[in-house]
């Protein structure tokens, strides 16, 4: 589930997985998968002043969706509502955990975004101990909750703990930059 953040240029920001069987990421009307992200935190980690990352764009709120609808299964419009559509949230609260496997190919989950959002890659940048992902804006402890929130699996955390071995690179260049 997406959390609020502290960004440097926009303020509050809503960034996270937002269904247990995509490591698709959101942040505000940006869309990105987490390996693509972890990949790009990787090359900073390594000395990069820049590193691509492919994405997605919703402006529309009505074609991005609406979460809490979704999780309730009321309001299955939009993105957000096409990816519960195919994986409903767990009848059990037991079973609302990150699947580190995800049931969601990349594949099925590019083919359901294309109809409500545009082809919108951005660059993630580091400049004196600011970071910049897309037009959003981060101090260093403020990307540093980023990459933790993606190591945790977000909420409600990765199932059994178990990350994708993207996450688990991602996480060793960022302790050794």
């Amino acid at each position: 589930m997406p959390l609020a953040f502290d960004s440097t240029s926009h303020g509050i920001v809503a960034f996270g997985f937002f269904n247990i069987e995509t490591h698709m990421l959101l942040l505000q009307e940006l869309f990105f998968f987490a390996d693509d992200l972890c990949a790009a935190v990787v090359q900073l980690s390594g000395g990069a002043a820049e590193a691509p990352l492919p994405g997605w764009r919703i402006p529309d709120p009505v074609a991005r969706g609406d979460l809490h609808g979704a999780i309730a299964g009321q309001d299955l419009s939009g993105f957000i509502g096409a990816t519960y559509r195919a994986c409903p949230f767990p009848a059990e609260l037991e079973g609302f955990k990150q699947n580190p496997d995800g049931q969601l190919s990349r594949e099925a989950v590019e083919e359901m975004i294309a109809p409500f959002g545009e082809a919108h890659p951005v660059s993630v940048t580091c400049e004196d101990g600011r970071y910049n992902l897309g037009p959003y804006r981060f101090d260093t402890p403020g990307f540093s909750d980023l990459v933790d929130y993606v190591d945790r699996g977000g909420y409600p955390r990765w199932r059994d703990e178990r990350r994708p071995p993207y996450v688990s690179r991602m996480m060793e260049a960022w302790a050794g930059r």
